[in-house]
């Protein structure tokens, strides 16, 4: 199956999903959007009150933000694809719990394999946890690593800098390192490319029980 295919077939999927308790009050699921060959990849926390009337991730006041940050490096929506680790709703936008992020760690890890991106960006302390274990946001923001094949940082949520205006700077800035982290990771795939004689390879897909993240020392 092609990447779009397998993204398809995900969202199909996730829009009848009752694996957990959120199904019960969802309006629409939120699978995610974008391109099937996205470079980045942004994986939010879970759907908020205008996301479950849509069906569609950050359509509301943090997606509204998260438009003008994209904006800031030149990139669209379109440019990117676009999910959380919970595709419903949790009630009155309380923290999903953790049955519910691992009732749909299969969704997202087979999204992540169907679009092999360059870069990961993980908005929020939930999807930072997936890559980064427990490990501080305020210690880690902004920072790229590399963990499971591919080139991560982690980054304030959106919503973060609505609620707290003086984290709007430093998301603003973080994101600013978007482009410089893009061009490092072409520039390995290039450097791998050469060692081997071959085209470059695509990323690995997402595996559990790896060592711990590497820091890269450019950022």
């Amino acid at each position: 199956m092609s990447s779009e295919e397998i993204l398809k077939e995900v969202a199909l999927e996730v829009s009848t999903c009752a694996k957990c308790k959120l199904c019960n009050g969802r309006t629409r699921a939120v699978p995610g959007e974008g391109t099937p060959t996205a470079k980045i990849l942004f994986i939010g926390e879970g759907p908020g009150y205008h996301e479950d009337k849509q069906g569609r991730p950050f359509v509301g006041p943090a997606g509204q933000f998260l438009d003008e940050l994209l904006a800031s490096i030149s990139l669209k929506r379109s440019d990117v694809f676009i999910t959380n680790v919970v595709k419903c709703r949790p009630p009155n936008n309380r923290d999903p719990e953790q049955d519910e992020i691992a009732a749909c760690d299969d969704y997202l890890d087979r999204q992540i394999a169907a679009i092999q991106p360059q870069v990961i960006v993980t908005l929020g302390r939930f999807s930072m946890t997936k890559f980064f274990g427990n490990e501080r946001i305020s210690v880690i923001h902004g920072r790229a690593r590399k963990k499971d094949g591919y080139i991560c940082i982690a980054m304030y949520h959106p919503a973060a800098g609505l609620h707290q205006a003086s984290l709007k700077d430093a998301i603003r800035q973080d994101f600013k390192k978007i482009p410089l982290i893009v061009a490092e990771a072409d520039r390995m795939a290039a450097e791998a490319s050469t060692r081997s004689g071959n085209q470059p390879k695509p990323a690995k897909p997402a595996q559990k029980h790896e060592e711990p993240p590497q820091q890269l020392s450019l950022f």
